[in-house]
C-alpha cells in the first residue's frame, strides 16, 4: 500500500465507524465544456478527493458500513486510443491497489452494480441537492432497488446528508494536510514578493497577475486557488474586483487577493502595497489600523477562544480608528452597537480553510460560536474600504486596504502560515530592492 492511500484509506474508515450501517455515494466532479471542443482545466470534487486521493474525472465512491465494510471505486476502463489523446488512466484494477480499494468497477456498471450496493441497507447518504442530475439518479437507483420489493428486497429507509460527517472530519486539519498547507502558502507568498517587486507606475494590473500565475506555475502550484484580484486606486473598494484592466497610477495602492493551490489545499493571501512603493501619510494612517486591526485578530486564535472573538477584536480596533480617521464621529461604544463601522468595513474577518478557499465545517454549534481546536485553519483579513464621499477626508478617497493571513490552530496558540512583508517598513525596504 502506498504511503499517501493509507492516509486516504483510514480517512474513509473514520467515516464508516461515524455513520454505522449503511451506504455512502460520492461523485467526483463533472469535466466543464468551456466552448465547443475544449473543457476547462479539470479539478477534482473536494469531498470525493479527500476520501479517494484519486483525481480523474468519472469516478464514484461508495463506502458500504457495518461488520463487514467495503470500500468502492467506480472510475473509467483503461482505453489504449482515449489515452494516446487525453493521457493516462489507471483503470479499475490499478486503481483498487493504488489506492487501497476491496473492490473497483468500470464507471458505466453503475447502473448494475450501485442497486446491488443499496439492497438490505438501513441508511443512504450522499451529498443532497448539490446536483439536480446527480439527485435525479440518486433516486433512480433507489427505485430500481425499490422495485425489488416483492423479491424480499429492501431499500435504504432513512437519506442522511453526506456532509453531515464529512464537513466536520475536514474541518480540523491532519499533519498531511497541513504540510500541503504550508507548501501552497510559500508559494503563494513567494509570489506576493514577485508581484511588489514587479509593480511601478504604468504597469497595468494584468502584468502584476502575470507575475503571480508564473510564480504559481514555477512553485509546482497545480493552478490559482481562485480567480486572482488585483485591484489599485478605487478598484481595491470594490471586494470582489477581477477585471484586472486598470493602469496602475503614482500615488495608488494596489490590493492583492492572489494564492495557489498545491496539493489540492489552497492557500489564500491579500497583501495592499503602494504602487510607488512609498506610503503616503493618509495610506499608512489606514494601513496601520488594519495591521492593527489584523494583530488583535490572530490574537484571538487559540484553543478555549471562539469563532466569532477574531472578528469581534478586528472591529473593535477598527471602529476606534474610524473615529481617530474621521471617518466616524460618536462613542466607540454606540457605533459598535449601531455597527456604523459597516459602511467602511462590510465583510466578516475570515473563513475555514483547507480543499476550498472558503472551506467545509460549521461556524455554530447549536446556536452558539464554534471553539477553536488544534488542526482548524482559517484566514485572518479584516479591511477598510473607503469612497469617496462629501463627509470623508479627501485624501483617504478611493483608499481600499485589506491584509489577509492563513492560521492554523496549534496546542498553544496558533501558526500563521503566510510570510509575505506585510510592516509598512518591510513593504517599502522590499519594493526598493
Amino acid at each position: 500500500m502506498q504511503p499517501d492511500s493509507a492516509i486516504y484509506r483510514t480517512r474513509r474508515q473514520r467515516v464508516l465507524d461515524e455513520m454505522g450501517e449503511g451506504v455512502m455515494v460520492v461523485a467526483t466532479a463533472p469535466e466543464v465544456p468551456r466552448n465547443r471542443d475544449t473543457h476547462y482545466p479539470y479539478r477534482h470534487d473536494s469531498y470525493f478527493y479527500w476520501l479517494t486521493g484519486f483525481s480523474e474525472p468519472e469516478a464514484v465512491l461508495v463506502l458500504v458500513g457495518g461488520a463487514e465494510p467495503r470500500h468502492v471505486l467506480f472510475c473509467r476502463e483503461r482505453d489504449e486510443e482515449r489515452e494516446i489523446w487525453d493521457g493516462f488512466r489507471y483503470g479499475p484494477a490499478a486503481a483498487r491497489e493504488a489506492f487501497a480499494f476491496d473492490e473497483a468497477f468500470a464507471y458505466d456498471t453503475l447502473d448494475a452494480e450501485l442497486p446491488r450496493l443499496l439492497e438490505n441497507q438501513p441508511l443512504l447518504s450522499y451529498i443532497i441537492g448539490r446536483d439536480m442530475a446527480w439527485d435525479t439518479q440518486m433516486i433512480a437507483w433507489l427505485n430500481t432497488v425499490r422495485g425489488k420489493v416483492r423479491s424480499g428486497v429492501h431499500s435504504p429507509h432513512r437519506l442522511v446528508d453526506a456532509r453531515i460527517w464529512l464537513d466536520e472530519f475536514r474541518l480540523v486539519k491532519d499533519a498531511h494536510e497541513l504540510a500541503l498547507m504550508r507548501r501552497a502558502a510559500e508559494i503563494s507568498a513567494g509570489a506576493h514578493r514577485a508581484a511588489m517587486r514587479a509593480t511601478g507606475p504604468g504597469c497595468h494590473e494584468y502584468e502584476i497577475e502575470a507575475e503571480l500565475l508564473s510564480a504559481f506555475r514555477r512553485g509546482g502550484a497545480e493552478a490559482p486557488a481562485y480567480t486572482s484580484i488585483v485591484a489599485s486606486g478605487a478598484n481595491a473598494c470594490v471586494l470582489h474586483y477581477v477585471f484586472n484592466n486598470k493602469p496602475l497610477r503614482d500615488g495608488d495602492l494596489v490590493l492583492i487577493d492572489a494564492a495557489a493551490e498545491f496539493g489540492s489545499y489552497a492557500a489564500d493571501i491579500t497583501r495592499t502595497f503602494p504602487v510607488n512603493g512609498r506610503f503616503s501619510t493618509a495610506q499608512k494612517d489606514a494601513y496601520e489600523l488594519v495591521l492593527a486591526a489584523q494583530a488583535a485578530a490572530i490574537n484571538e486564535v487559540r484553543p478555549g477562544s471562539h469563532w466569532n472573538a477574531p472578528h469581534e477584536a478586528a472591529v473593535r480596533v477598527l471602529t476606534q480608528g474610524m473615529v481617530d480617521l474621521g471617518l466616524l464621529h460618536g462613542e466607540v461604544a454606540g457605533l459598535l452597537e449601531s455597527e456604523a463601522y459597516k459602511r467602511f468595513y462590510m465583510h466578516r474577518t475570515g473563513h475555514w480553510l483547507g480543499m476550498d478557499v472558503h472551506d467545509a465545517g460549521e461556524y455554530k454549534l447549536k446556536g452558539d460560536w464554534r471553539p477553536f481546536v488544534p488542526g482548524m485553519t482559517l484566514t485572518v483579513e479584516p479591511g477598510l474600504y473607503i469612497r469617496p464621499a462629501d463627509d470623508i477626508p479627501e485624501a483617504l478617497w478611493n483608499i481600499g486596504i485589506r491584509i489577509e493571513d492563513d492560521v492554523a490552530v496549534t496546542e498553544s496558540g496558533c501558526e500563521v502560515l503566510t510570510t509575505p512583508p506585510k510592516t509598512v517598513s518591510e513593504i517599502e525596504a522590499w519594493m526598493q530592492g
